[in-house]
């Protein structure tokens, strides 16, 4: 087997497999399953996009990320958390159906803000967790396993179970959903703890001050700057495109369970093969020039959306709408899968060993801030806009983040972002 295929066949890429799984179930059921069942329940799109904000843990995490690099639980610093939080995902997670969005949706607005809470924490340890296992060689093709295993956890709640909602009582759904998490449980229960997680910090206040200390010291504070701001700007305008992409769909005259089997099954392939294609390709190309190939894919997956929009709503769906949906879902996975691929690389690398947790959970917090805080936005500006210009909107706030590469990622290969 040539050493580029054999890399893909490994104990640690397993494990990526099962870090994806976990930490894409419950957000992917925040912003595909609950807003399409609280739109096929009757609530308007203005409480739909306000829900949102209910995600804000995802861009505040860093805030107590500090906590899992100090603290360890019996299991260990990485596992201990992981397996606390995943069992807070499925008792939370199998607890929404109980409620009727019609008539209790402030429950809901709580159960679904701690899905959130225990998510952003899972992902704290998860991310750490995967960190700490791959060498410096692994990053960009073990971070590109987990993002397709991150999304191929996303045809759970996009599609299995609103294809089960069709069928099911809510409740039968979201349970079912829920057990999804056990993967995850196991992955915490007979996983090794990696080595270097031993090195905790010794105090709260080394665990809270050094990981930014360090990071200024090590980038400066003008290509600091200029990170945070990359990592801001990368997948803002993907990010609000795709924020209420599941009641586009619906406004578009797509059934759930049309949805459910040819939009979001046709993104499963595109995703995987594109998603393992360009991890292997980043072994070759290096994370610096993936994250500009990569990067113009997704901006252009999406004018598919505004193509869609364009074409406008139908009144009967044949095989020809059929396919032109699974044509822009499609490519939207391609895109997203490869460029995510590459950025979560970039996060992977810009960390130092010691402080894996927190300069993570601060890197990926500002990556989340566009999902939390602007896309609760989306639908207002849709309702002022429409949904055509909507895109072509999302289309142009791709273009500052991939204006920055020139600064924190050259197209030459020698120039990259400060390591460790």
């Amino acid at each position: 087997m040539p050493h580029w295929l054999a890399a893909l066949f490994t104990r640690r890429m397993l494990i990526c497999v099962f870090t994806g799984f976990s930490s894409g179930l419950p957000l992917y059921l925040l912003l595909n399953l609950v807003p399409a069942w609280l739109r096929s329940e009757g609530v308007d799109l203005k409480t739909i996009g306000l829900f949102a904000l209910i995600q804000f843990p995802y861009t505040w995490k860093f805030l107590w990320s500090p906590l899992l690099d100090r603290y360890a639980p019996p299991l260990g610093r990485r596992r201990g958390w992981m397996l606390i939080t995943q069992i807070g995902l499925l008792a939370a997670i199998a607890s929404l159906g109980l409620f009727a969005p019609g008539s209790e949706i402030v429950p809901i607005l709580w159960l679904t803000a701690a899905v959130a809470l225990l998510s952003a924490t899972q992902d704290i340890a998860l991310d750490a967790y995967r960190r700490e296992i791959l060498s410096e060689q692994e990053l960009g093709l073990g971070n590109s396993v987990h993002v397709n295993a991150y999304r191929i956890a996303g045809l759970v709640p996009g599609s299995l179970s609103l294809i089960l909602a069709d069928r099911l009582p809510w409740l039968q759904v979201f349970v079912i959903t829920a057990l999804f998490m056990l993967p995850g449980m196991l992955l915490a229960l007979f996983a090794r703890e990696p080595a270097v997680a031993g090195n905790a910090p010794k105090t709260l206040r080394d665990a809270v001050v050094e990981p930014f200390h360090e990071f200024i010291n090590r980038a400066g504070p003008r290509e600091a700057l200029l990170i945070l701001g990359f990592i801001f700007l990368y997948k803002l305008g993907d990010s609000m495109c795709t924020a209420l992409a599941t009641p586009f769909y619906l406004d578009m005259g797509f059934a759930k369970s049309e949805i459910g089997i040819v939009a979001k099954n046709a993104g499963l392939w595109p995703a995987v093969i594109g998603g393992l294609i360009g991890g292997l390709w980043m072994v070759k190309l290096g994370i610096n020039r993936a994250l500009w190939l990569f990067g113009v894919v997704q901006l252009v997956s999406i004018f598919g959306f505004a193509w869609l929009a364009w074409i406008g709503r139908h009144e009967t769906v044949g095989a020809l709408e059929l396919a032109q949906l699974a044509l822009v879902i499609g490519f939207e996975a391609l895109g997203v899968g490869l460029g995510t691929a590459a950025f979560v690389a970039f996060i992977a690398r810009t960390t130092h060993p010691r402080y894996t947790a927190t300069q993570f959970a601060l890197f990926t917090s500002l990556a989340a801030v566009p999902r939390t805080f602007i896309n609760a936005t989306t639908g207002f500006l849709i309702e002022q806009l429409g949904w055509f210009p909507f895109f072509m909107l999302c289309a142009l706030l791709a273009v500052p983040g991939m204006v920055l590469l020139l600064k924190v990622a050259p197209w030459n290969p020698e120039h990259e972002a400060p390591k460790p």
